[in-house]
């Protein structure tokens, strides 16, 4: 069986991944918070963990396999636009109002992620469909002291949990001093964070021992993963964002409530997206969604297929900085078109190559993968290469459509690749003039060509002109 090894966040080693259970192995990945369009840091996390998922699934059976991401449908940002709807004269209830608005950002978030090639997980749990197990967590942890309420809230007691900040590598009294932490006359201790809160008359909420209110953030995941996977699971990922205090607090909450379990045994963090060198910001003029590069409306000016958008991401190990480039996205597109043209009707090895498994079993190595990808079809493998291809989920046959009906299809390639060689040939013969005329013929016709130690690469231009490329005959 192949050995999978996985930074471990908790012990900040790589470590040999062994499954509580191998015939149930189980994950919980944060997701979204539902309220807009999801934008394309959001969608790093969903793309590194679906490639996880795919090797657990090739590694331990796709029915031995449970993927968890939620969804998280209360907010203060879905309860603003529900109110604006509201005050723009809509007659429903302001509940009503919310769950239109969560179902259809979440049909968005499905749209775009699927977009993108990712696989649905097991299970989607929204969190107003699990408030009575959050509700029952928060009185277990009352009942033990380490929750108190206080004015209507509900506080989870910081200073009761002895390894609280362990996984941040933080002491509870530097949090204090380097970090924002909100100021309320209820709490005990300023680390206290809020398990449950009081709604008003124009907020969502559900009756509790507390009165009408509404739960806090970090309650959920916990209620949840303990719901769908138990006191103990295998995986925990997400952004390196969610790290403190979202993950922090659930460890605490978790463990408090189930101390004699593991709550999760591995936590991974991906790093964060910038685009252009620079932090992704609305100030800067360099925020996309995912549906702008989808549809074009960003700085690039074009549309951006789904999958190229994946292997820009996947070209960037998970527990790095990635960098959104234009100039990546356009590599990407023509080595995913020049793949697509070698594979183009090929049935695909019944195994994906040795090399690009090792690479993915080795922390989710995606860059060494698609290294292995280019020296599979740099040697003419293509079954190996479409094979392969779907562990990380490129080169699928629903995914081509953009390659088709955009991109050169068979025959130009075909064409290319015979100029190609015809250009060799004239260089091997010393005939320099057709070897010049070819390759000036070649810009002429908008068609990128770079000699590289690794053979010759080459990519279709914009006012790619398929007439010249033909007098080059």
């Amino acid at each position: 069986m192949t050995e999978i090894r996985l930074t471990n966040t908790k012990t900040r080693k790589k470590e040999v991944f062994a499954p509580i259970d191998p015939n149930n192995v189980r994950m919980y990945v944060c997701g979204p918070t539902v309220y807009d369009r999801a934008h394309i840091g959001n969608a790093r996390p969903v793309i590194v963990f679906d490639v996880l998922f795919r090797l657990l699934r090739h590694v331990y059976g796709d029915d031995h396999v449970t993927y968890v991401r939620n969804f998280t449908d209360v907010d203060d940002k879905i309860n603003a636009e529900a109110q604006r709807r509201k005050d723009a004269g809509d007659p429903r209830t302001l509940e009503e109002l919310i769950r239109e608005r969560t179902d259809e950002t979440i049909r968005w978030y499905h749209d775009d992620m699927g977009a993108l090639g990712n696989l649905t997980p097991s299970a989607e749990p929204r969190a107003t469909e699990y408030i009575g197990q959050m509700i029952a967590m928060i009185s277990d942890l009352i009942a033990k002291g380490h929750a108190y309420e206080k004015e209507g809230h509900v506080l989870f007691r910081v200073r009761s949990y002895e390894a609280y900040g362990k996984l941040s590598g933080r002491s509870v009294d530097d949090m204090i001093a380097g970090a924002r932490v909100e100021v309320a006359p209820f709490k005990e201790d300023p680390m206290d964070f809020v398990l449950w809160k009081p709604s008003t008359d124009d907020l969502p909420g559900w009756e509790s021992p507390w009165g009408r209110g509404r739960p806090g953030w970090h309650i959920e995941c916990s209620a949840m993963s303990h719901e769908l996977l138990g006191q103990s699971f295998d995986i925990h990922g997400g952004g390196i964002d969610l790290q403190f205090p979202h993950h922090e607090n659930e460890i605490a909450q978790s463990m408090c409530s189930h101390p004699e379990a593991e709550f999760a045994r591995v936590w991974m963090h991906n790093e964060m997206l910038q685009v252009e060198g620079k932090k992704m910001s609305k100030s800067l003029g360099n925020f996309f969604t995912v549906r702008d590069l989808l549809e074009g409306n960003w700085s690039g000016g074009w549309k951006v297929p789904g999958e190229v958008i994946r292997f820009v991401y996947l070209g960037t190990h998970y527990s790095k900085p990635m960098d959104w480039t234009d100039e990546k996205a356009h590599q990407a597109e023509a080595t995913l078109r020049k793949w697509r043209a070698m594979t183009n009707e090929v049935r695909p090895t019944a195994n994906p190559a040795s090399s690009v498994v090792e690479a993915i079993a080795d922390d989710v190595n995606t860059a060494g993968a698609i290294a292995a990808l280019h020296a599979l079809a740099a040697s003419g493998d293509a079954a190996g290469l479409k094979a392969s291809a779907a562990l990380l989920g490129l080169l699928g046959d629903e995914q081509g459509a953009w390659a088709v009906s955009e991109g050169p299809d068979a025959a130009v390639s075909a064409l290319i690749e015979e100029l190609l060689q015809a250009r060799l040939n004239a260089r091997k013969a010393k005939d320099f003039a057709r070897a010049d005329a070819l390759r000036d013929g070649f810009a002429a016709a908008g068609v990128v060509v770079k000699d590289t130690p690794q053979g010759v690469e080459w990519e279709i231009a914009k006012g790619f002109d398929l007439s010249k490329l033909e007098a080059l005959r």
